[in-house]
């Protein structure tokens, strides 16, 4: 990975101390950081930035976003462009390798997915023994973790990169299915190695033994879109995590499990959740959305799935399953009035001048929300699927860690608390 290059300083005056030049790099698309490596060293200062908000804490060459031109690009390649001409294999490999696979390249991670695709029947029984309304990102959370206790090979790093990244990407749907056939009581579906792998999860997902579930291609394209465009997002909570956790040299199997404890977080992977919740409660009191629209330009109600933290202008992801949401909804013929609620906040929101100026335009979990809904797919298997599109993101971002040889992430802080103290024996304490 090429690094930052070094262009011109910044001045940094302290009081009482001489001004310290500091680098400023340049990336590779333009984006200026001050670099403070060695601030600490120099002046015993260190910087403070609560949440991170303004610091770079890698270079990264896996992807790039743009939030104020609306641009997402996985190794150079824009969104739309994967999303029209990819498929979630394909997209895995090139944000794990850089490139995008050849024939005889994608065979191979094909044919190791398929390999990998059963999980131990240790482990398969081990769902018997797990609580039947525990949360799913629960049960896969520790379940990749279980992983690992069947194949030591993980947890000691002396298996091959390569045969690791495909055996966690391949369990990973194996695993999330197989928590939501526990949660509702029904047997678990072994995977057909004669599916791709978006179409697999459906069938481990929704078949029963006495009746297979019939593949509907225009659902399997939606479906690996969602997967696609979750791939990977920047440092975001959830990578950052697998990054921390990997730089201690943790296995891939653990940074990958903690990952998707920061991914279950309502302020990261459940805004999708929200969106499904707030149609439910306009539904369930009975407002029009006309009467929402209006309390929530009073600021009595938030609107939820619309706008982004990131994308200022538009969220390039929601524009791609849009398209997606409306074939599924007219291949499918869902009769449901979340979905109907959920198409009349969408023209409300598009054709008010009250969000256009505030660029509240509907955002990805939006649409997946709705598309996922149409699907069957329970809310609490939202963030699942999310966390199996983002699988790919974080096993990439692990790899540049070890790539790198960087150093344990260490953050400093601001100590705020008590100064030094004695301790008063408890006797005279009262």
């Amino acid at each position: 990975m090429p690094d930052a290059i070094a262009s011109d300083t910044a001045k940094l005056s302290i009081p009482g101390q001489q001004t310290m030049d500091l680098a400023i790099t340049v990336g590779s698309e333009g984006e200026h950081a001050i670099d403070v490596t060695a601030l600490r060293a120099k002046t015993g200062y260190i910087t403070l930035d609560p949440g991170y908000r303004n610091t770079g804490s890698v270079e990264s060459a896996i992807t790039f976003i743009d939030g104020e031109l609306g641009i997402l690009r996985y190794r150079g390649y824009d969104i739309e462009d994967l999303a029209e001409h990819c498929t979630f294999v394909e997209t895995a490999w090139l944000l794990i390798y850089g490139e995008l696979p050849t024939h005889a390249q994608l065979e191979q991670l094909h044919n190791r997915l398929t390999r990998h695709e059963m999980i131990h029947e240790g482990l398969k029984n081990a769902f018997d023994n797990m609580a039947p309304q525990g949360h799913p990102m629960a049960l896969l959370s520790s379940m990749i973790n279980g992983l690992s206790c069947y194949h030591p090979e993980i947890v000691s790093n002396e298996q091959p990169f390569d045969e690791t990244a495909a055996q966690l990407l391949s369990k990973v749907r194996t695993v999330a299915a197989a928590s939501y056939k526990s949660s509702i009581g029904q047997p678990i579906m072994y995977p057909d190695p004669k599916l791709g792998y978006t179409a697999n999860f459906l069938h481990m997902m929704f078949s029963i033994p006495c009746g297979r579930y019939e593949i509907d291609e225009e659902v399997v394209d939606a479906l690996n879109k969602i997967l696609i465009l979750h791939a990977d997002h920047e440092q975001n909570c959830s990578t950052s995590t697998v990054r921390m956790v990997g730089s201690s040299g943790a296995n891939l199997f653990a940074s990958c499990a903690a990952g998707v404890c920061a991914l279950w977080g309502p302020l990261h992977g459940g805004a999708n959740v929200a969106v499904l919740k707030q149609l439910r409660k306009i539904h369930d009191s009975s407002l029009t959305v006309p009467a929402f629209i209006e309390k929530v330009k009073n600021k009595q109600d938030i609107l939820y799935g619309f706008g982004h933290a990131v994308y200022k202008s538009f969220d390039p992801r929601a524009k791609i399953l849009k398209l997606s949401c409306d074939k599924v909804l007219k291949k499918l013929g869902v009769n449901d009035p979340l979905l109907s609620i959920a198409t009349q906040l969408e023209e409300a929101a598009l054709s008010d001048d009250y969000f256009k100026s505030r660029n509240l335009y509907p955002n990805v979990d939006f649409y997946s929300g709705i598309i996922m809904r149409a699907l069957g797919i329970p809310d609490d298997m939202f963030t699942v699927l999310f966390a199996i599109g983002r699988m790919p993101g974080w096993i990439a971002n692990w790899k540049e860690v070890q790539d790198q040889k960087s150093r344990i992430y260490r953050p400093r802080q601001v100590y705020t608390g008590p100064t030094q103290r004695k301790v008063v024996p408890l006797a005279k304490r009262g």
